[in-house]
C-alpha cells in the first residue's frame, strides 16, 4: 500500500511538473538572466538610478503604453473587417486590456494571445480569431523591423560595426520569415508531407488557420501595417519617455535601431522579457554612452511601466466576465422559457 501511495505521489508530481513546464522554464530564464546581470552590476547602482524619477516623464510612458492598446485594437478591427467578420471595436480594446494583462502577470504558456482569440472566438470562428491575431502580431514586428532597415544607413557614428550587422541580419530575417508565413505558398508547397492536422493543406486545424491568415487579405493587411507604423513610433516614444524619467540622454533613431532586438527578446520564454532585456540592454545602449547600471536601469523601469498598464486589465476582464456571464444566463432562461 505504501508503494502504491508512492507512485501515486510521483505520478502526481510528474504531472504537475509536465503542465507547469512552460512557467518553470521562463521563471528560471528570467531569475537567471537577472543573476547575471546583477553579477556583473551591483544592484546599488541599478537603484540609484531608479530611486529619482522624474514623474511628469514617468506618466507620459504609461499615458503612452495605454493608448497604443487601443491603437493596436483598431488594428485588429481592420483584420477582422477583412475576413468579413464583425466585433464591436469596445469589444477589442476590451480584449486587449485583458490579453495584457494575461500576457504580463501569468508566466505559463496560456498568455494574452490565447486569451484574445479564445475570448473573440464566441463572435466568430476559432480560426479567424486565431489568424488575425497572428497577422495582427505579425504586423507590428515587421513594421518594427523594416523602420529599422530604413534607418540603419542613417545610424550614429558611434553606433559598432557588429551591432550594425546583428539589428541587419535580425531585422531582414524577421521581415522574410513574415512574409512568408502571410504569403503561405511555400509553406503549402513544403508541408504537405506532414500529418492531417498539422498539414498546411486539406481541411486540417493547421490549414484552416492559413486560410484566415490569408483570407485577411493585402489591403486588410497593408492597413495593418499602417497602423503598426503609429503603434512603433509610440513604442519607439515611451522609451525615449522613460529615459527622460530617468535623467538619461540617448536619441529617438537610436533607441529606433535598439528597440527591434529588444522587441525580438520578448518571444524568448520568460516573464514578459524580464532579464532577457536586461542582459541585452548594456551592449546595446553602450553605443549610446549609457552606463551598464543606466541601460539596466532603463529597461527595468520601460518593463515596470509596461506592468503598470497591464494591471488596467484585472478590472476590466471582471467586468467583461460578469457581464458574459449575465448574458449567458440571460440568454439560458430564454431557451429555457420558449
Amino acid at each position: 500500500m505504501n508503494e502504491l501511495h508512492s507512485r501515486i505521489r510521483e505520478s502526481r508530481g510528474y504531472l504537475f511538473f509536465r503542465r507547469h513546464l512552460g512557467s518553470i522554464v521562463k521563471i528560471l530564464v528570467s531569475v537567471l538572466g537577472l543573476v547575471i546581470v546583477l553579477w556583473s552590476i551591483p544592484a546599488d547602482q541599478i537603484r540609484d538610478e531608479l530611486v529619482i524619477v522624474n514623474w511628469f516623464w514617468l506618466f507620459v510612458a504609461f499615458a503612452m503604453v495605454t493608448f497604443s492598446l487601443v491603437v493596436r485594437a483598431f488594428r485588429w478591427l481592420l483584420l477582422l473587417k477583412g475576413l468579413k467578420a464583425s466585433v464591436p471595436f469596445g469589444r477589442l480594446v476590451e480584449l486587449y486590456f485583458v490579453g495584457n494583462f494575461f500576457n504580463s502577470f501569468l508566466p505559463s504558456g496560456f498568455g494574452g494571445d490565447a486569451v484574445r482569440i479564445i475570448e473573440v472566438a464566441r463572435d466568430v470562428p476559432a480560426n479567424i480569431a486565431a489568424g488575425t491575431v497572428i497577422v495582427d502580431r505579425l504586423s507590428g514586428l515587421m513594421t518594427l523591423f523594416a523602420m529599422a532597415l530604413i534607418l540603419l544607413p542613417f545610424r550614429p557614428e558611434q553606433f559598432p560595426d557588429n551591432l550594425t550587422l546583428i539589428v541587419a541580419v535580425v531585422c531582414l530575417a524577421g521581415l522574410v520569415a513574415g512574409i512568408i508565413l502571410i504569403d503561405g505558398s511555400l509553406i503549402r508547397r513544403f508541408g504537405g508531407w506532414l500529418p492531417a492536422k498539422l498539414s498546411p493543406t486539406g481541411n486540417g486545424p493547421v490549414a484552416q488557420l492559413m486560410d484566415a491568415v490569408q483570407g485577411c487579405g493585402w489591403k486588410a493587411i497593408l492597413g495593418a501595417f499602417s497602423v503598426s507604423f503609429i503603434f512603433n513610433l509610440l513604442l519607439i516614444a515611451w522609451w525615449e519617455a522613460a529615459a527622460r524619467a530617468l535623467g538619461i540622454e540617448v536619441s529617438y533613431a537610436h533607441l529606433m535601431l535598439v528597440v527591434p532586438i529588444l522587441s525580438v527578446a520578448l518571444l524568448v520564454p520568460s516573464i514578459g522579457g524580464l532579464g532577457v532585456r536586461e542582459l541585452l540592454a548594456g551592449p546595446l545602449f553602450a553605443s549610446a554612452s549609457l552606463r551598464g547600471a543606466e541601460a539596466v536601469a532603463l529597461s527595468l523601469l520601460v518593463w515596470l511601466i509596461m506592468r503598470a498598464v497591464s494591471l488596467l486589465g484585472a478590472p476590466v476582464y471582471i467586468a467583461t466576465t460578469v457581464r458574459e456571464n449575465r448574458r449567458h444566463r440571460a440568454e439560458t432562461v430564454e431557451e429555457t422559457t420558449k
